[in-house]
């Protein structure tokens, strides 16, 4: 099977979970995503028709190792080390911070991101209980960096006055779980990064997550919605998946599941 000439998709894992604001126990969430993405229970087809068992259609780059302090240096060096390798990172999270510092070295290399963002909430905080750096912070300091030209929220459920100011201040599309399907809002003239928070999902398809939001997103309407991008995927990650409040391995099963469809979705082009 050829490979699109964006360079091969790689997973990463970075298992940071430093700056959660509830639970901690995101951290834990790369192996647990590896094993159940290869799990013999089900097999390496997407929907999309790409088999992800043949040899070379992606990669796996393992962990980022790294310390507390100086996470977010490190995961901006050795996601921008991927990239430069030829690769697209494709990374395992961690709590959502993980993303501003990814997205940081994705900028750098691809200009004018647009960034399909799935989530139930809009982790648009100037600051968070005192923290800039927070996993509800991310996306403000992505936009107030000037790192991408678009973001696009989808699943949004939790908006407060504070976070509707700053999508407004700073343009963000939002796509609330109220007027969903949006399918015709996800197309993009240029390179593309999607991020992923398993919160997006309604819990009962998700309940390994620190945020428990009710009425989200099925998997069936998540993966739609991952499927109607349109664009040049250059990078994704998948974030706050907790192990710590898992049940019965089921969120390790979805999130694979994701996983599997958006490198599917990046080998297809």
């Amino acid at each position: 099977m050829p490979l699109t000439i964006l360079g091969v998709p790689t997973l990463v894992g970075i298992p940071f979970d430093g700056q959660s604001s509830y639970l901690r126990g995101a951290g834990e969430a790369p192996g647990k995503i590896r094993e159940a993405l290869r799990c013999d229970a089900s097999n390496s087809w997407t929907e999309l028709g790409v088999d992800l068992g043949v040899a070379g259609v992606y990669g796996d780059a393992g962990d980022l190792t790294f310390t507390e302090r100086d996470a977010f240096v490190a995961i901006e060096s050795g996601v921008g080390a991927l990239i430069d390798q030829g690769k697209r990172p494709v990374s395992l999270g961690g709590d959502h911070s993980i993303t501003f510092p990814i997205v940081k070295a994705v900028a750098q290399r691809h200009r004018e991101l647009t960034i399909f963002h799935f989530d139930a909430h809009p982790d648009l905080y100037e600051e968070f209980e005192g923290n800039r750096w927070s996993h509800a912070c991310p996306f403000a300091r992505i936009m107030e960096a000037g790192l991408a030209k678009r973001l696009v929220q989808v699943g949004i459920r939790t908006m407060n006055r504070h976070q509707r100011e700053q999508s407004a201040r700073f343009g963000v599309e939002v796509l609330e779980m109220r007027g969903l399907p949006a399918y015709e809002k996800l197309r993009a003239a240029g390179p593309v990064y999607v991020t992923f928070d398993m919160d997006v999902l309604d819990p009962a398809f998700a309940p390994g997550i620190s945020h428990r939001e009710p009425g989200g997103m099925s998997v069936r309407e998540a993966i739609a919605h991952l499927h109607a991008i349109e664009g040049e995927i250059v990078g994704a990650d998948l974030v706050e998946f907790n192990p710590v409040r898992e049940l019965g391995g089921v969120t390790a099963t979805v999130a694979a599941k994701v996983v599997r469809e958006i490198l599917g979705k990046m080998v297809e082009g």
